[in-house]
């Protein structure tokens, strides 16, 4: 079902609502077409259209935050097995032909301050970043029930894909002033688009890509989340809240439990998808934090590939009556996975909708948009 903004917003600031959320957030793994198509699949089910997701209307403010242009990409090494290539940030990568769908990454350009002032002017601010037209499109958009939506490049998440994993941790401490640097320019660039936008309309919902966690936790807790995260978002998001933007989202997979208190600190209201292969208990979150904070995902895409029993175990305990008090869009925690049965997939769809009393599936309400964001 199409829900308009307005709706969407009420339900994730815990409003009052007539009805639960079940939507896919991301959509299939790439394979799982052809495993589907092999077991009598619809072109409407390959599309997700076939089930009746809910779903809200999206477009972008108009406005670009992260890098802007970057270097030219350029292939430095390739044979049947894999390929080599630097890409536009500068990053030397690794793809293996035939089974891998991400690069590996071997070398990043950003190693102490002189590097990154080479990379810098390609996050500075510009006039380009503002796409006008883009704008007035999203000010229609919004008039007829779209989410008008903005992105802000991650606190931790870019600096990593400039200097890597280990060497962004190690660097908040060897080397402060970098890190210091690298999220000033990205909240200074971010503010100036951000102010010249919302001169012509609301954005509705911030979205913050910040992947920083893997099933043993995330790669930098509270303390540094404080000092040098927490400024970067409150300053933006300080700013959208007094000008009407109501949600800020964050995604990071893994398990973000240790710093989740940090980020409401922070300014977060949502988070997703929320892993429970690496800890992420939805219901566990919501009794901990309460309305403080909105939920997307939660629902473990791995059992689809068991049995239906385990598929109804897994929806009857994440979608309990303390789960549907609002604030929350049931939907999995990532892709559907290669090896789910299409009849499994089937039945997820069936038994989520009765146990949150939607109403039977109904084939002329065809329509689907990924709800990651």
């Amino acid at each position: 079902m199409k829900w308009s903004r307005e709706e969407y917003i009420e339900l994730m600031t815990f409003g009052k609502i007539d009805r639960q959320m079940f939507t896919e957030l991301f959509g299939p793994l790439v394979g799982l077409e052809e495993e589907w198509l092999q077991q009598g699949a619809s072109r409407a089910e390959i599309e997700m259209t076939a089930f009746d997701w809910d779903y809200v209307p999206v477009v972008g403010c108009g406005g670009h935050t992260g890098m802007r242009g970057g270097l030219k990409p350029v292939t430095l090494e390739e044979n049947k097995e894999y390929v080599i290539q630097r890409d536009e940030m500068g990053r030397t990568t690794k793809l293996c032909k035939g089974f891998a769908t991400i690069p590996l990454p071997v070398d990043y350009p950003v190693k102490d301050m002189d590097s990154w002032l080479q990379m810098k002017p390609f996050y500075e601010y510009t006039e380009d970043r503002i796409d006008w037209e883009a704008v007035e499109r999203a000010k229609k958009a919004q008039r007829q029930g779209a989410l008008v939506t903005a992105s802000l490049p991650g606190g931790f998440d870019e600096p990593r894909q400039l200097l890597g994993d280990a060497e962004a941790c190690i660097a908040y401490y060897e080397q402060p002033e970098l890190m210091q640097d690298i999220l000033d320019t990205l909240g200074n660039t971010a503010l100036k688009v951000f102010e010249r936008i919302c001169d012509k309309l609301v954005i509705d919902h911030l979205s913050i890509h910040e992947d920083m966690a893997g099933k043993s936790g995330p790669l930098v807790g509270p303390g540094l989340v404080g000092k040098f995260i927490r400024p970067y978002y409150r300053r933006i998001i300080d700013f959208l809240s007094a000008q009407g933007t109501k949600l800020f989202s964050q995604d990071s997979d893994g398990n973000m439990n240790p710093v989740i208190d940090a980020f409401l600190d922070c300014g977060l209201t949502v988070m997703y998808p929320n892993e429970p292969a690496a800890g992420m208990d939805i219901v566990r979150i919501r009794k901990k934090c309460g309305n403080s904070l909105a939920l997307k995902g939660g629902i473990d895409k791995h059992v689809l590939r068991q049995d239906k029993e385990a598929i109804r175990r897994e929806l009857e305990y994440k979608m309990q009556p303390l789960m549907r008090r609002g604030g929350i869009v049931f939907g999995l925690d990532h892709r559907i996975p290669n090896g789910t049965p299409l009849e499994n997939y089937r039945y997820y769809v069936e038994t989520g909708r009765e146990i949150l009393g939607l109403p039977p599936l109904d084939p002329s309400k065809a329509g689907w948009q990924r709800m990651a964001f």
